[in-house]
């Protein structure tokens, strides 16, 4: 089971069929929309499906659930140290928990910042480009939940006050109401219908061929509106605008890797795919021309992959290299929902930053 785009859907069909032409072993994909596939229980799937698409955030609810099989299976040490080193940024270590790898990225991303090059040449630099793009009615930003809170987070990180992942405070309410007072002052200013747009809403209205909009400055990057064709016009995607002076870091990691179910009746074929899925070769190879967004390192660093993307990969390497890992914990998942509701609730009434951080603040702590 993955997720229903053509990035998330069709390199796992295409590297399903190559698997069988090699092993024997045929894999049957599936898929669901980016809504269901951010909230459906992972343990539900996991009793339906042998392999399964997940997002790092729940790798603490699936450990205690027990409805994953750990990858770090004997006799395999070898290729699981070239899937670590060949990580970018934190990708794969995200995926270990509790002294285990629970998946293996095959998808790699974290916010980027998107552009219209046609109509601005240079993506912004810093976070007061930005603002003043978007006075001018240039700016998209999604702020669906949960994309609130990760532009909260990332802007809180890039700022130097990284929320915190153990139990306890969120963040400084100092510092997080510097935050909220940014994304009040971005939000006044663009479409209120952001409110209800994620990350492929905000690009189809980029891509459009009538679009006012030429800068996104905080999105997921999505490979597919960097390449020709996919679209009336080509998107493509930077390093994020600094808002402190730390450089392009704090990001929050996005991501997906592909993990086995404790449920399977073939296990050790599933595992199988996973690694050879996760691999240099398939992911700089097959996994990237059929309009995949490959986690491993060759892939990004490879020419022809970038060639064919605009620069995608290179352009927001350091981005990602510097991104921010999202809490992990069980009970985790029901903050990031609540914490991106409550953070739209006070943005759209005009509340106060300092109880908007309060309310993070308490949800985050009653979340462990």
């Amino acid at each position: 089971m993955t997720w229903s785009h053509p990035r998330g859907y069709d390199p796992m069909v295409a590297c399903a069929r190559l698997f069988e032409e090699q092993t024997g072993v045929a894999v049957h994909w599936e898929k669901r929309s980016l809504q269901d596939f951010e909230t459906y229980p992972v343990e539900e799937l996991a009793r339906a499906y042998d392999l399964i698409v997940i997002d790092h955030p729940h790798v603490g609810q699936i450990t205690n659930e027990k409805c994953l099989l750990p990858l770090d299976v004997s006799g395999r040490e070898e290729e699981r140290m070239a899937l670590e080193k060949g990580s970018v940024g934190a990708s794969y270590p995200s995926y270990l928990w509790q002294g285990h790898q629970w998946a293996f990225p095959i998808d790699a991303a974290t916010q980027v910042q998107a552009f219209r090059p046609d109509r601005l040449p240079q993506p912004a630099a810093t976070w007061q480009e930005v603002i003043a793009l978007a006075k001018d009615g240039r700016v998209l930003l999604p702020l669906r939940p949960p994309h609130t809170l990760m532009t909260f987070y990332t802007l809180s990180a890039n700022r130097g006050h990284p929320c915190q992942t153990q139990a306890g405070q969120l963040i400084d309410p100092e510092a997080g109401a510097e935050t909220v007072q940014m994304m009040r002052e971005i939000s006044a200013l663009i479409d209120p219908a952001c409110f209800e747009m994620d990350p492929i809403a905000v690009f189809e209205q980029m891509a459009a061929a009538d679009s006012r909009i030429v800068c996104v400055p905080l999105i997921y990057g999505y490979v597919s509106y960097s390449m020709p064709g996919f679209r009336d016009w080509l998107i493509k995607f930077a390093d994020i605008p600094v808002a402190g002076d730390l450089g392009a870091v704090g990001s929050a990691l996005g991501g997906t890797g592909i993990a086995v179910s404790a449920f399977s009746g073939n296990p050790k074929e599933a595992v199988d795919f996973a690694y050879w899925v996760a691999g240099a070769g398939v992911q700089r190879g097959l996994y990237a021309s059929a309009g995949g967004q490959p986690g491993h390192a060759a892939a990004w660093e490879d020419d022809a992959v970038n060639l064919a993307t605009a620069d995608f990969y290179r352009g927001t390497r350091a981005t990602l290299e510097g991104a921010w890992v999202r809490p992990r914990h069980d009970g985790y998942m029901a903050f990031q929902q609540q914490g991106s509701d409550r953070l739209n609730a006070g943005l759209k009434s005009g509340e106060s930053a300092a109880a908007i951080v309060a309310d993070l603040n308490r949800l985050f702590a009653a979340s462990f």
